[in-house]
């Protein structure tokens, strides 16, 4: 099983590992697009006002634009460590064991608009580039990924369920087909149901986290059900491919 996660905006600092290499990430495939994106973002990263263009980034923005300029040269860390935010909370590596975080590593991805996608365990630098940029000079970031990605994602699952709680930016950038995705909606005390991006976050972790500790092997959407079931998660089949998480 692979189960892939969205990064986040907000990304921890340092980190104990060397400089980036990028022959160290997974999907080895993904390496002349990722050497490229880093060299256009090291090189904008010169420019402070075309970077806060590009990015969407305040004037208050300068240490972003300080990690993208470092990105060759960075320390590294796990990715699993690198991402932060309420998804993160809610996944709780911190809390894992040695073997808990063997198997994180073995079963999470998450998705980049910088590395196109990498394990859980591939030392990264911390950077600014979100999915919806679009830096100047290059198509946009789905456009740069989508003739590589998909098919790099169906390699490294290799047969396996693919489980995708990636936010739709991210799926853009790679579709796996036939992955299980899934919605988190709140129900409200008159029946409706709505979509809270907070809680979205939180209960996708929740699954991940659920994904991650099972000794069960799902195969289908029915196996994900039940792993979310058994750690608390109220949910529905949509669709052969579409999980709902009710909160």
């Amino acid at each position: 099983m692979l189960v892939l996660l969205p990064p986040s905006e907000t990304k921890s600092d340092g980190g104990a590992g060397g400089p980036l290499d990028l022959d160290l990430l997974a999907m080895p495939q993904l390496t002349p697009v990722r050497d490229k994106l880093v060299t256009e973002l090291v090189q904008l990263a010169a420019d402070p006002d075309a970077s806060r263009a590009a990015l969407g980034l305040g004037k208050g923005a300068d240490a972003e634009i300080a990690r993208n300029s470092a990105l060759r040269t960075a320390a590294t860390r796990p990715a699993l460590e690198r991402y932060t935010g309420v998804l993160y909370d809610a996944l709780d590596a911190k809390s894992f064991t040695k073997a808990q975080r063997a198997k994180a590593y073995a079963r999470l991805g998450i998705g980049s608009a910088l590395f196109g996608a990498v394990r859980a365990g591939d030392p990264i630098p911390a950077y600014r580039l979100s999915g919806g940029s679009k830096l100047p000079g290059l198509p946009t970031l789905s456009a740069v990924w989508r003739d590589v990605l998909p098919d790099a994602l169906v390699a490294e699952a290799a047969g396996d369920l693919v489980v995708d709680l990636r936010s739709g930016t991210y799926q853009q950038l790679g579709r796996v087909p036939d992955a299980v995705t899934a919605n988190v909606l709140t129900e409200h005390p008159d029946g409706t149901r709505t979509v809270v991006s907070h809680f979205n976050k939180h209960h996708k972790g929740l699954l991940a986290r659920a994904l991650v500790l099972t000794r069960a092997e799902p195969t289908d959407i029915r196996g994900v059900a039940r792993v979310a079931e058994k750690a608390g998660l109220r949910t529905e089949i949509a669709s052969p491919t579409e999980l709902l998480i009710i909160t």
